[in-house]
């Protein structure tokens, strides 16, 4: 009955807490607020430019080497186990797909952005 009960009471104030934030923005717009903004200064240019691909590049493989080190390395110590042989074969092991991984980037020449 309790959990029935905090579904009920959560479903209903994220509900709610949605709908005032769907009505509560006024759309008042106007010159001022419609303007880019760059600190105050006068735009230099246009401020709808095309996103740049090398800054993406980057971007992603920043996160995907990052993903690996967050959720992979970890993982031989979340086991526990008693088995230290085990737990260092396994950092090891994880290191060494991270390095792997890096040097097939980099002969592939995934991480030069010449265009």
């Amino acid at each position: 009955m309790n959990m029935i009960l905090a579904l009920t009471i959560n479903t209903l104030l994220s509900s709610l807490l949605v709908l005032i934030a769907f009505w509560l923005p006024q759309l008042n717009i106007y010159a001022e607020k419609a303007s880019p903004y760059e600190c105050g200064f006068d735009p230099m240019g246009s401020a709808r430019l095309p996103f740049s691909m090398k800054f993406f590049l980057v971007a992603i493989t920043f996160l995907l080497f990052d993903l690996e080190i967050a959720l992979l390395l970890p993982l031989p110590w979340a086991s526990q186990t008693n088995y230290l042989s085990t737990m260092l074969t396994m950092a090891l092991m994880l290191i060494l797909l991270l390095a792997t991984s890096l040097a097939y980037e980099w002969t592939q020449k995934g991480l030069e952005w010449t265009e």
